[in-house]
Formats: C-alpha cells, sequence, structure tokens
C-alpha cells in the first residue's frame, strides 16, 4: 500500500506540471508579517486581502529557532533550518564584544540557494534588501547592509555592493530620485516605499525570473509599539502600499499572466514588558570576568531577541555546563518561573545553532538582554520575537497569488522551510529543499493556467 501511495503522489506532482505557464516569481517578505494583516479587516491592507481572498493563504506558518530575521530569511531561501545552511543568528557570536556587525555575506550560507538553482538553470534572478545577499550570485542586487558606528550610513555599502554596479545609478534616474542614508532607514516608512519603487523597476525593465524583496518598516516599528500602535498600523498600510506597486509593476511590464507572488515574512511579534540579562548571573558566579579591560569567559549567553543561547568557550568543558545547569536551578523561582530551558536534544530537533549546547526560551512578555553587568531583571516596553516557535503570536504568514495557485485553499499550518519547494515547483529548478515539503494542494489542476 506504501508503494501504491507514493505512486500516486509522483503521479500528482507530475500533472501539477502539465500545462505550466509561469515563468516569474516575485517573493515578498514583510519583516514582522503576521496572519490577522490580512485575516482581519482593521488592518488596511486591501491589496493582501484581495491576493488572500484570490489565492490560497495560511492561518500561520511556524518559524525556526530562533525566530529572527536573517536566520528565517536563510531558511526561506534554501529550504533548511539553520543547523543545516549556518546562518543562527542575525549576528556572529562575538563574546568578546559585539562589533554591530550582522551575517551580511552570502558566503556565510552552507547550503544551496534558489539564487544558486536559477543560476544555474540560466534563468535570472534579483533581491532588494533580501538578508545575507553581499556577494550572492543574483543578477540584479541591491543587497542589505550598512556602516558600524553610533550613526551607521545606510546607503554607502549597499551602493558599493549592488550588482551590476551600474543598477543603483539607474534606479535613481530612473524609479525613486537620488538617495541618501535616511532613504533606506527603517526608522521612516520611506525605506519600504523606495524598496518597492527599486523591485517595481527591476521587474518591468528586466523581467527576472525569481525577485526576493524584503520590506523592514513593520518590523521596526513592532519593536517600538509593540504588536498593536497607530505606527504599527500605518507601516502594515505602508507595506501594503509597496505590495501594490510591485502588483502594478507586474502589470506594467505585461507578464502577470505568468507570474506568481508569495507574501510572507519571518516571525510574528510578542509584547514584552520584562528583560532577563541571563549573562548577568554568569559574571556573578564567575563564567565572564574582565581583566585588564578585556572580557575572559568560560560561558556565555548569546541572545537572539527574546532567546539566549549558551556556548561554552571550551565545548568539552563539561564542569562548567554543569555549573551553569546548576546555576540556573538554584535561581529563586520568581526568575526561574520566567523562561524554560531547551537542552541539546531539543534544539538538534529544532535544526538550530549546533554550538550551542542549551538555550533560554522565555514565556511571552519576557525577552532576554545580553549584557552581562548591571541588573539581572529590568523593565522593558515594546514588542520582540526570537521565541520559540511554539506560539501562535510568533507566527508569521503566507499569501500565493497568481496563475497555478487554488483559489481560496487554506493552509492551516505551514513551515518557513516549505516556501522553498513551492517556487521550485513553479520554477522546475534542479533544486532540493531538505528539510522542506511541497503541498500538492496549494495547486490548481491546471498549475499556470487561468
Amino acid at each position: 500500500m506504501k508503494r501504491i501511495f507514493l505512486l500516486c503522489c509522483f503521479i500528482c506532482l507530475a500533472h501539477l506540471t502539465e500545462g505550466q505557464q509561469v515563468k516569474y516569481v516575485i517573493l515578498i517578505s514583510i519583516d514582522g508579517f503576521r496572519p490577522d494583516f490580512y485575516t482581519e479587516s482593521s488592518w488596511g491592507t486591501p491589496n493582501l486581502r484581495h491576493m488572500k481572498s484570490g489565492g490560497v493563504y495560511a492561518d500561520g506558518v511556524r518559524g525556526i529557532f530562533p525566530s529572527v530575521t536573517y536566520p528565517s530569511h536563510t531558511t526561506i531561501i534554501t529550504g533548511a533550518m539553520p543547523a543545516k545552511h549556518g546562518i543562527y543568528y542575525n549576528e556572529p557570536f562575538e563574546p568578546e564584544g559585539a562589533t554591530g556587525k550582522w551575517n551580511w555575506e552570502a558566503s556565510l550560507i552552507k547550503a544551496p540557494t534558489l539564487w544558486d538553482a536559477v543560476h544555474k538553470a540560466g534563468l535570472t534572478s534579483a533581491a532588494v534588501s533580501w538578508p545575507v545577499t553581499v556577494g550572492a550570485p543574483i543578477d540584479y542586487n541591491v543587497p542589505e547592509i550598512w556602516t558600524l558606528g553610533k550613526n551607521p550610513d545606510n546607503m554607502s555599502l549597499r551602493r558599493e555592493n549592488t550588482t551590476p554596479k551600474t543598477l543603483f545609478d539607474e534606479i535613481e534616474k530612473n524609479a525613486t530620485g537620488k538617495l541618501t542614508s535616511n532613504d533606506f532607514n527603517s526608522d521612516y516608512l520611506t525605506m519600504d516605499e523606495n524598496t518597492a519603487r527599486t523591485g517595481a523597476y527591476i521587474i518591468r525593465t528586466y523581467k527576472p525570473n525569481l525577485t526576493t524583496i524584503h520590506l523592514v518598516c513593520v518590523d521596526h516599528n513592532e519593536h517600538k509599539e509593540g504588536r498593536e500602535g497607530q505606527l504599527v498600523k500605518a507601516a502594515v498600510a505602508a507595506a501594503d502600499h509597496a505590495v501594490g506597486k510591485i502588483l502594478e509593476a507586474v502589470q506594467m511590464a505585461g507578464i502577470k499572466d505568468s507570474t506568481i507572488i508569495i507574501v510572507t515574512g519571518d516571525h510574528g511579534f510578542v509584547d514584552v514588558h520584562t528583560t532577563l540579562a541571563p549573562n548577568v548571573w554568569l559574571a556573578k558566579n564567575g563564567l565572564i570576568t574582565t581583566k585588564d579591560g578585556k572580557r575572559e569567559w568560560k560561558a556565555f549567553f548569546q541572545t537572539a531577541g527574546a532567546s539566549a543561547f549558551l556556548h561554552l568557550a571550551n565545548k568539552d568543558d563539561k564542569k562548567t555546563l554543569t555549573a551553569v545547569k546548576n546555576m540556573l536551578e538554584q535561581l529563586p523561582s520568581s526568575e526561574r518561573k520566567l523562561f524554560r530551558i531547551v537542552d541539546k536534544a531539543e534544539l538538534e530537533k529544532a535544526g538550530a545553532d549546533p554550538d550551542a549546547v542549551l538555550a533560554l526560551n522565555p514565556v511571552p512578555g519576557i525577552s532576554m538582554s545580553s549584557a552581562a553587568d548591571g541588573n539581572d531583571v529590568r523593565s522593558f516596553h515594546g514588542g520582540t520575537h526570537g521565541y520559540f516557535p511554539d506560539i501562535k503570536e510568533i507566527q508569521t504568514g503566507f499569501i500565493g497569488y497568481g496563475p497555478g495557485f487554488s483559489k481560496g485553499e487554506v493552509i492551516p499550518l505551514m513551515g518557513l522551510e516549505d516556501i522553498a519547494p513551492i517556487i521550485n515547483e513553479f520554477l522546475h529548478l534542479d533544486f532540493n529543499a531538505p528539510d522542506g515539503i511541497l503541498y500538492p494542494g496549494m495547486f490548481n489542476k491546471d498549475k499556470g493556467k487561468n
């Protein structure tokens, strides 16, 4: 019976590719995207709600651990969990002192990407502000990167690392006008506007087979205000407007009948009122010290949004690991009840950082700080993410729109790793998403035909 079932699945997928008309895939990520943005009318998202009504959507998309931006976007583009793709956090592990650098370079990704498969197939790709794309094999690439320091410049390195080199000048001349650092600053909604204009210009002009676009302002304002708030509502409406610009660009390019558009995100959001600083506990127990102004450590927690991942200076130092576990168990019950310990076995099952020996996952309302001095319990106002992906609030969303998607189909729950197989199926790439699965029910019988 198992063989018959597998044969039927194979035949079903084979039929899906018949009559394939789709030549272009546009993948839009709204950072901090939540399902209620398109399932509830109060958010002012006419474009998203129109796409939801005319296509496939998910009630929720389970993320990864930690549920933060760079690992999540790399899972979307590889179909792999962090343990396989190598981007474990937004920032590299720097226990001696954070420099402010993020994991910008595509060379850090250890798994094949959809961009690799597109290039191998002789097709073209584009990316605008997509994380971990500096130096990626992308034909039209405006990567996300900024300078370090108190007043980071959001423009110079972005311009310098754009490919081809002439593309940025083209964009300023034909799509956005002259851009300054504030024009790609998430403090201002104009950043999503300029990102959309950039993506729209590339789509109209070059018609890449795969275009990936990252909109960031919703996340920025959810950090400020939590899940609700006037700035969040404005940012969601601005993101919807940006999506509308992309829809319009597809029409103007004359490729509507051969284009599918996916709108998704990286994580949801949780309102936070209190922060814990577990490195303070390590310092009080002599596991983090400062000598001649230099930090020395036996154990250190790498924080990632709400969660914290324990690293040992010596990976085989069982004595220190035991000391940390005892320290955590001996905390006052008022603090110990604010988090649970995610052990090594659970980290491995979740596909998280293989170098972490355990992690702390707080209860909703609590987040983690990387500070190693000061109070271990602090007040906090706003929102965050990074939690273990087992709570509804941290789920992101998914809408699939265009020829080939079933109209009105609802997926109760899918994973971020399940998005890459959809793109692979539409573009007929030679690509294997190691942790993702393709759901045939998403597609209509004549996939690619209206």
